[in-house]
Order: C-alpha cells, then sequence, then structure tokens
C-alpha cells in the first residue's frame, strides 16, 4: 500500500528514481551486448502515439522486434497515449515474454469472440460507484469488445520487475479534461497527467498520488476516504478514451462514432439534433435495447442472478449511464488537490473531481512527459502509429517546447511539409541541446512504396474489431517489425553517440559501428 499523502516535491519520485537506477544495469548490460562500450548508461526513451486497434497492433510488433534484436534491454523508459498503452500494459501484464504475447494476440484475433455478459457484469458494479462516468462504459463494454480481452489486474503490480530493473519504467499519459482551452491552444504543461507502476499525478506541478489511491478521496493533501484500486482495464480505458471532449466531437468524430455506434446496436438514431448539436440519445436508447434483453435473461432459470447484478442494479446503471451520456462526462476521479494548501493554483485545488481524458486529444504522443530534463532523456525513439501526417506530432510537440522553452529539435515546416507526401522509415532529428529524436513512421515509403494510402484505409483509426481477422492483423505487425529491423544500424549508431556524451574517451576505444 503506498502513502496516504499527497506529494509534492519537485523532480523524479524516490520510488521512480530507485527504479530507473536499478534499471541503468540492466541497460550496460544489454549495450555491452550490441557492441557499444559505456561505463554510464545513456537514457534511451521509447515513445508509441495512438491510434486505437492500429496503434495497439503496431506497437507489440515494434516492442516485439526491439525485444528480438537485444534492444528493448537498452531502454530505460516506455510511454504511450491511446492505442500504443493497450501494447505497453501488455508486455508488463505478461512478464515481458513477447512470444506468448504475440500468441495471445493470435489467439485473441483469430476467434471473433466477446463476453458481453462478464464486460456487462463489470459494468453494473462500476456504476455503483459515486464516480461512475462514460469512462467505466467505454472501458468495459467498447474497449474490451475492440481489444477482445478485460485484464483485471492493477498497474500497481508491474512494481516487481520494474523496480528490479528488468523491464523499462512504463508511464502512461492522460490530459486534464477541465482545462481543454489549454491544451488544446497553447497545450499547457499542467494539463498533462501521468501514471507509472509507482504514482499518479500532475508532473509540471510535482504533484502526485501514490497509484493504489489513485480514485480515492483526499483533502487538504490527506487521505480522507479509500477506494480499491482501478483496474487495467478501466485505465486502458481512460488511456485510450479519444471520445471523450464533446468539441472534438463535435469538429471531428461524428462518422466514426456513428460507425462505432452501429456495431453496438441495430438501430440507428441521429447523432445530432435538428439544430445541429450533438445528441447522444443513441446511447440511451441503446441501453435500454440491453436493459430489456438483460431482464429477459435473467428471467431464465438456468442463469444466476448474481453474476450480473440486480435488476435494481441493472436498471440504476441504465439511468446513470444516461446521466453521464446527456452530459458527456468522462474520466470522473477524486482530484487528489482539493483544499490543498500547496498549490496556488485555485483551478487544481478548487475542483472537488477531475476527468481525465485520452492524452491523444492534445499530443498524440507522450513526448511532454519524458522530455522535463529531471528525466535526463538523451535518445528518443518516437514511433508515429498515425493514418494521417505522420509529422504532425513533431509539429504540436515543437510548438509546446517553444511555448515551454524546452530543447526540443526545430525542423522547418516546409521540409515536414516534403517529408509527409511521402515519409521514409526514419528520421533523424537533432538540436543543439536537449534529446535526440529518431521518428518512425509507420506507413512508410520503404515499407509499404506507393501503397501508403492503402495501408492506412485498410487500419483505419475506428475500423471495428469485428473486420480485425487474422489476415489483417499479422501483416500489420509484420510492417511494424520490419520497421525496426531495417533501422537497427541506424538505432545502434544513436545509441553509441549517446553513450559518447557520458564517456568519449572510452567510445573511442570501442568496437567499430556495425
Amino acid at each position: 500500500m503506498g502513502s496516504s499523502e499527497v506529494s509534492i516535491i519537485p523532480g523524479l519520485q524516490k520510488e521512480e528514481k530507485a527504479a530507473v537506477e536499478r534499471r541503468r544495469l540492466h541497460v550496460l548490460k544489454a549495450l555491452k551486448k550490441l557492441h557499444i562500450e559505456a561505463d554510464e548508461a545513456p537514457v534511451v526513451a521509447v515513445l508509441g502515439s495512438g491510434g486505437g486497434l492500429r496503434a495497439h497492433i503496431a506497437c507489440l510488433g515494434v516492442l516485439s522486434e526491439m525485444k528480438e534484436q537485444g534492444l528493448l534491454d537498452a531502454v530505460t523508459y516506455l510511454a504511450g497515449v491511446s492505442g500504443s498503452t493497450w501494447a505497453i500494459s501488455s508486455l508488463y501484464t505478461n512478464d515481458g515474454d513477447m512470444e506468448a504475447l504475440e500468441a495471445d494476440l493470435r489467439h485473441r484475433f483469430s476467434r471473433q469472440e466477446w463476453d458481453l455478459a462478464k464486460s456487462l457484469q463489470k459494468t453494473i458494479q462500476a456504476a455503483r460507484s459515486e464516480n461512475y462516468s462514460l469512462t467505466d462504459f467505454w472501458a468495459y463494454m467498447v474497449i474490451s469488445k475492440q481489444t477482445r480481452e478485460l485484464p483485471e489486474s492493477h498497474l500497481s503490480n508491474m512494481k516487481k520487475p520494474v523496480e528490479e530493473g528488468t523491464l523499462p519504467y512504463p508511464i502512461f499519459a492522460a490530459i486534464d479534461n477541465d482545462l481543454q482551452p489549454s491544451w488544446q491552444e497553447a497545450k499547457a504543461q499542467e494539463t498533462w497527467f501521468e501514471f507509472t507502476p509507482h504514482h499518479a499525478g500532475f508532473p509540471a506541478l510535482g504533484a502526485y498520488v501514490s497509484i493504489t489511491h489513485f480514485g480515492s478521496k483526499f483533502k487538504k493533501g490527506r487521505l480522507v476516504r479509500t477506494h480499491p484500486e482501478r483496474d487495467l482495464s478501466f485505465l486502458r480505458g481512460l488511456w485510450g478514451s479519444a471520445l471523450g471532449n464533446a468539441e472534438v466531437n463535435r469538429n471531428y468524430i461524428f462518422a466514426p462514432l456513428l460507425r462505432l455506434q452501429q456495431s453496438l446496436q441495430r438501430e440507428r438514431p441521429a447523432l445530432k439534433d435538428e439544430g445541429g448539436e450533438p445528441n447522444y440519445n443513441w446511447l440511451t436508447e441503446m441501453l435500454e435495447n440491453w436493459t430489456r434483453t438483460s431482464l429477459e435473461k435473467q428471467e431464465q432459470p438456468d442463469e444466476d442472478p448474481e453474476s450480473k447484478g440486480s435488476v435494481s442494479d441493472f436498471l440504476d446503471f441504465v439511468r446513470k449511464t444516461g446521466i453521464c451520456a446527456s452530459k458527456w462526462e468522462w474520466g470522473t476521479t477524486h482530484n487528489f488537490l482539493y483544499k490543498h494548501g500547496g498549490i496556488r493554483d485555485k483551478t487544481m485545488s478548487s475542483r472537488r473531481h477531475l476527468h481525465l481524458v485520452d492524452a491523444g486529444l492534445a499530443i498524440n504522443t507522450p513526448f511532454p512527459l519524458v522530455l522535463p530534463p529531471t528525466r535526463e532523456v538523451h535518445l528518443i525513439l518516437s514511433f508515429d502509429f498515425s493514418a494521417g501526417d505522420p509529422f504532425e506530432t513533431i509539429r504540436a510537440t515543437t510548438d509546446y517546447c517553444r511555448r515551454h522553452k524546452i530543447p526540443f529539435p526545430h525542423v522547418e515546416e516546409a521540409k515536414l511539409d516534403l517529408w509527409s507526401k511521402a515519409p521514409a522509415s526514419c528520421y533523424i532529428l537533432k538540436g543543439e541541446t536537449g534529446p535526440v529524436v529518431m521518428h518512425f513512421p509507420l506507413f512508410n515509403t520503404d515499407a509499404c512504396g506507393d501503397d501508403i494510402e492503402a495501408w492506412s484505409d485498410t487500419y483505419d483509426t475506428f475500423k471495428l474489431a469485428d473486420t480485425y481477422t487474422l489476415d489483417v492483423v499479422m501483416p500489420l505487425l509484420a510492417l511494424a517489425k520490419m520497421n525496426v529491423r531495417e533501422n537497427k544500424k541506424k538505432i545502434l549508431r544513436e545509441m553509441r553517440n549517446a553513450a559518447m556524451l557520458y564517456y568519449p574517451k572510452h567510445y573511442a576505444q570501442s568496437c567499430s559501428l556495425v
């Protein structure tokens, strides 16, 4: 059990610091196997962008090939947003066994099964909470259907391999939805929220709470009511809640939302009212249909009523979900900074609740979480799984870093425009200071030739899970692996360069380039 107090300190949390220090020993051994001699381990971070199931599968391919090539063992941090978080979290729930993870992936997508009863049961249980929101519904009823899995373990369960240093330190990203104008216009640092096996909180404020107490009630920095730690299914729903902001939905994703709705029900209510505003009544109507179906099933003598909860629990779930849908309320959790005297920003300390959503709504990659100097990252491998412009994340991060005076390689807009027309598989970005960034577009001319558009269409972000059969999944997995394999020499070269920052004399005596 973690501390029952809110931690507000500059720099890294002590648990992360200890885990990273232990990881350095493993990184040094891995570098030696890769013929890179170093007395100090450079800090390498691997980032995965969002992109739904496409990002989930492609990120698994990246992690698998990096493990196969001996590269993953030389990585200190793994960070992701949205779909990439599903893959990264799976790495830890499988104890880093990529063969087992790939076998599980093939098993999940070789069948068209989804345990509706179990998912519904989990959602009904979640609806008993005072902070139930559409994130619960999304996590247990939608993401579980998309990924065909319902993990019940917890983020704190990842501590053992992390503290032993056998796996990289994971960071999962979310964004504070209540501060939308900030993250949408200025992409303010304070809006970013991170999760690790040890803590959850706002890195820009240095304000954290133990991950085991995320969701518990705090006041004036002290724990006043304990709630059970949320499981990974819920967190994966939170990290991947791209529908969580109504304004973004209004402008960009009505069509995908309509396709999602059609996959969950047979009938087709309108997504806009007569005035052109969002209409979320479709969700209530869908729930009413499910209510009738569930009540009919509960009347069957061979069904166990306890397995689905009581009728009143079910009706309460329907009612609460309808209310959340009418308000479009996502990611509701107790604000652990409520009435905290150490927080000068009244916006942060006056709210009883936070509303956390998909960080991809701000920047579709977790650069802001690994760029702070406290993490001392020297080399970033940025894997972009976007179906659109693979350099939009670089543009957004450049703007973010410029606003906050954070060192980041600058690339002229004209050059980014040129690259986006026919992206290669790897770009190496260097600035006068700050980390070197290696950026890897998933769909690129080296791997896809002239068929980038066809690949993008095949793996559309909102493509439904039912269409992800094995013959669709495996080529995407292979493509992601190839992008790593074909750029191994470049990655090794930049790892050597990063090692040279620590011990240039020793570096000069190291083995020749592979």
